[in-house]
């Protein structure tokens, strides 16, 4: 093991130089977008890093290169491409949950039923889909201005390289999971609203209301939940499993000197 720490092609490459470089298509497509990709790219060199003497971290290759300069110079357009499909996202999500505040909000202002002139008191305050209704409402209220505000301060973010290790993702993660459940409760007041309205107390209509509000509940989960997925296990999961004395091994036997030899040949 302490070969493998210490070896360096006819270059003075060492292991965490080569870590640096930049990974095949075919294993960055594995992950979904270029912001995923880049924080891949991060966690195998932070592993590869534990791995090595702390001297070697800083150390040049004769042209004069640290790891982290090779790292930073095979990684730039793959930054460029990261931050540009995060203010991608960030900005489609935002009009999404500017718009949910919107509507939630008139519709606390404009209660369903109507108000008591002289008290200000909703008419149907005592009814249980009131209830449902005024409760999903606040939620999904607070939710979207969450969601709007984590979004915002993505856009405004530095989107320095060590930034897509976590902050960034997760904060993709935390404006996603707001933005399911602002749109989520938004569509539980609605159909609450409709039962209170226009149902007129006939519980056989809470059927085809409940199956009309998961078609859109369904259709978001669907599309953004995997992305979601890949978000919480890459940021909050090893990738690299449990047992360390086996990630070491696996990490030494991708650089075996042959190996080397073979890239700063080619």
């Amino acid at each position: 093991m302490n070969l493998y720490r210490t070896i360096a092609d006819s270059s003075k490459n060492n292991i965490l130089h080569l870590a640096g470089l930049l990974a095949p298509a075919h294993a960055l497509n594995r992950r979904t977008g270029a912001a995923l990709q880049l924080q891949r790219e991060l966690q195998w060199r932070e592993e590869v890093q534990k791995l090595v003497f702390p001297t070697y971290i800083t150390k040049e290759n004769i042209f004069k290169e640290t790891p982290d300069m090779v790292f930073t110079r095979e990684h730039e357009n793959l930054v460029k491409e990261g931050e540009k499909w995060m203010k991608t996202t960030a900005e489609s999500c935002s009009i999404t949950a500017a718009l949910i505040t919107t509507i939630v909000f008139a519709a606390a202002i404009t209660v369903p039923g109507g108000s008591n002139q002289e008290t200000g008191i909703p008419l149907l305050n005592k009814e249980m889909a009131f209830t449902i209704f005024a409760v999903s409402n606040a939620i999904s209220l607070f939710a979207s201005i969450t969601a709007l505000l984590v979004f915002l301060s993505i856009l405004t973010a530095r989107f320095a390289e060590k930034d897509f290790l976590v902050s960034l993702p997760r904060r993709v993660l935390i404006g996603l999971f707001f933005l399911l459940l602002s749109t989520t409760t938004m569509i539980i007041a609605f159909g609450a609203t409709l039962f209170l309205v226009f149902c007129d107390r006939k519980p056989w209509m809470i059927a085809p209301i409940c199956g009309l509000a998961v078609i859109p509940i369904a259709s978001f989960v669907t599309l953004q939940f995997p992305l979601m997925v890949d978000l919480f296990c890459s940021t909050h999961l090893s990738i690299f499993g449990k047992e360390r004395k086996s990630v070491r091994k696996s990490v030494l036997r991708r650089f075996n000197p042959d190996d080397i030899r073979l890239v700063f040949r080619n």
